[in-house]
């Protein structure tokens, strides 16, 4: 499953007016951004933008062939969190600790490739919400879950236009669902985790900060509106993870990260997610559409 296709880098003309024409649809908008489909350069092709499923080998590293909470649940399927503050304020561990369980790997094997991805567990029967350029590809999807076991799974739904996909683990019981924060909650400067598997090391926690909000990445025919951008270094295999606050609240799902070429595919420190809210949202719609 590999996610870098690449276009041609977008060149500045400014030979009639002195002033820049506008930018093409598959070019970062002045506003920033990420990307959900294709990589898209900014222009000059200073950068390239990546989605963050991971495919075969990543990285030098060969993915394995196949890394007391009060909630209120929703009609998302997934759960609102009553705030659990992390009482040591000089350590991340307890959030860690906290959201791991809810963290799992989207494995998809086909007859041309394998790839992965992340996932978060939106209910305890196995409910895992992920990007849907994960599993898009089509063939046999499993879910490896955070204590090792690796069980089948079907798509339920998927929405390509916000990435978003659900995915249903069979025969499994008592798994942690996680929780979701609000959007007015977050602030650039706030400390985020991103949980997942980069580079198919299952399990992987890294930490940094809202760089900022509302980034939007045009796609073509489709734009991705509302992101948030952090440091918390991400990479292919993150897509489908959670990123989440210092409560242990998910507060977005990774979905692309900006590099600095073709060539050199690893974080730079620019990582895009996909708010709660808007995840929340598309949630119940999916969940209507698989009942229908």
């Amino acid at each position: 499953m590999t996610d870098l296709l690449t276009r041609p880098p977008y060149t500045e003309d400014t030979t009639s007016t002195g002033t820049l024409p506008p930018l093409p649809p598959d070019v970062i908008s002045p506003r920033g951004g990420g990307d959900r489909n294709w990589p898209r350069r900014v222009a000059g092709g200073a950068a390239v933008l990546a989605l963050i499923a991971g495919g075969g080998t990543a990285g030098g590293f060969v993915a394995e062939h196949y890394a007391d909470r009060a909630t209120a649940t929703t009609s998302a399927g997934a759960t609102t969190a009553t705030a659990v503050a992390v009482t040591d304020s000089d350590s991340l561990a307890p959030v860690a600790a906290k959201v791991a369980p809810s963290i799992v790997t989207v494995l998809v094997d086909n007859a041309n490739e394998s790839g992965l991805g992340s996932g978060v567990v939106l209910s305890a029967d196995g409910l895992v919400l992920t990007n849907n350029h994960v599993i898009s590809s089509g063939g046999t999807v499993s879910v490896r879950l955070a204590d090792g076991r690796t069980v089948p799974a079907r798509v339920v739904a998927a929405d390509s236009t916000h990435d978003l996909a659900l995915v249903q683990a069979t025969g499994v019981s008592g798994l942690t669902p996680a929780t979701f924060g609000a959007d007015d909650s977050v602030a650039v400067g706030d400390t985020v985790l991103a949980f997942g598997a980069p580079l198919g090391l299952e399990g992987t926690v890294t930490a940094g900060i809202v760089s900022a909000r509302d980034r939007e990445v045009g796609t073509g025919g489709e734009r991705l509106t509302g992101l948030l951008q952090t440091d918390a270094p991400i990479n292919q295999g993150n897509s489908g993870g959670a990123l989440v606050d210092t409560s242990g609240n998910v507060i977005g799902i990774n979905v692309a990260i900006a590099t600095a070429s073709d060539q050199s595919t690893g974080s730079v420190g620019v990582g895009f997610a996909i708010p709660a809210g808007t995840v929340t949202g598309v949630v119940r719609q999916l969940q209507a559409q698989a009942a229908s």
